[in-house]
């Protein structure tokens, strides 16, 4: 059994890079979803490491706009959702277990309450919330105004032409060693900054408009967390560097099914905790086939 590397065409035009690894036989399948600024390769070392590949087909996606999912255009987590559900029929699953971290955490929520009965569980990973907000995502709250004007020139700027010919393709599987073996040696909290907390650093690899829109949408009001009657598993941080956690917790304790997990990190608990986070999962997906 290998990953397979796949690109799906939609029918508006835009097309979705993913991989998919999956035994001789169909299986119950794990969807990943990468966070903000980010693509498929968050991913990496969980399906290189995982026991789950046993049991369980695995597919991880660029998040149209991210990674080699290139696009311009208009974005929602209405359309992520609807692009996770094109994916899984064009490989025949039915339903799946969505896993997300920070902005992918938001996504498998939402993917939750627009396709409830594809939704086996979830795995929510440091999901952002707009009144746990803290640190530079609070800041800024202040200027979402000038974000729909701000779109609006950018995507015509792009439809007429002006963009970047290339964006280079980060690597995550590689940038967190080079983040671990910073952390040994400069603390933590340096390591982590300079690598994960840039907004320069990750406008290098996407495209500004889905920048923008991705902040947009991260600060989009908290979905009815009651509705949602899949199983879930929580993980998050004790940092605050993006969100206050008692708040954060709190807002989930609607949600019917749940298991948390807190794990002592600052905020990005792949790149941390990658350990930890891999049995956390490995287990509550034992326990919920």
């Amino acid at each position: 059994m290998i990953e397979i590397s796949r690109e799906l065409t939609l029918r508006d035009g835009a097309t979705l890079a993913y991989r998919v690894f999956r035994g001789p036989a169909p299986r119950r399948v794990l969807v990943l979803i990468h966070g903000m600024a980010s693509n498929l390769t968050r991913w990496s070392e969980f399906v290189e490491e995982t026991s789950l590949k046993s049991s369980r087909d695995i597919l991880r996606i660029d998040l149209r706009g991210n990674g080699r999912s290139i696009f311009r255009g208009p974005l929602s987590m209405e359309t992520w959702c609807d692009d996770i559900a094109a994916v899984l029929d064009a490989e025949g699953y039915s339903s799946a277990i969505l896993a997300g971290h920070c902005l992918g955490a938001n996504v498998a929520l939402h993917f939750a309450l627009r396709h409830p009965s594809r939704t086996e569980g979830l795995v929510l990973i440091e999901p952002l919330f707009p009144r746990s907000f803290a640190g530079a995502l609070k800041k800024i709250q202040s200027y979402l105004f000038l974000f729909p004007p701000a779109i609006s020139l950018l995507r015509l700027l792009n439809r007429i032409g002006v963009h970047r010919r290339y964006l280079p393709q980060l690597d995550l599987r590689e940038l967190d060693r080079e983040t671990r073996a910073l952390m040994k040696s400069q603390g933590t909290s340096e390591a982590i900054a300079k690598r994960y907390a840039s907004v320069w650093s990750d406008l290098k690899n996407l495209p500004t408009t889905v920048y923008l829109q991705s902040l947009r949408e991260l600060s989009r009001p908290l979905p009815s967390l009651q509705e949602i009657k899949a199983p879930v598993l929580l993980l998050f941080s004790t940092g605050k560097v993006f969100s206050d956690p008692t708040i954060a917790q709190e807002l989930c304790e609607s949600l019917q099914n749940c298991r948390t997990i807190v794990l002592e990190s600052h905020h990005w608990i792949p790149t941390e905790k990658p350990v930890e986070m891999r049995i956390a999962i490995e287990e509550w997906c034992g326990k919920l086939t």
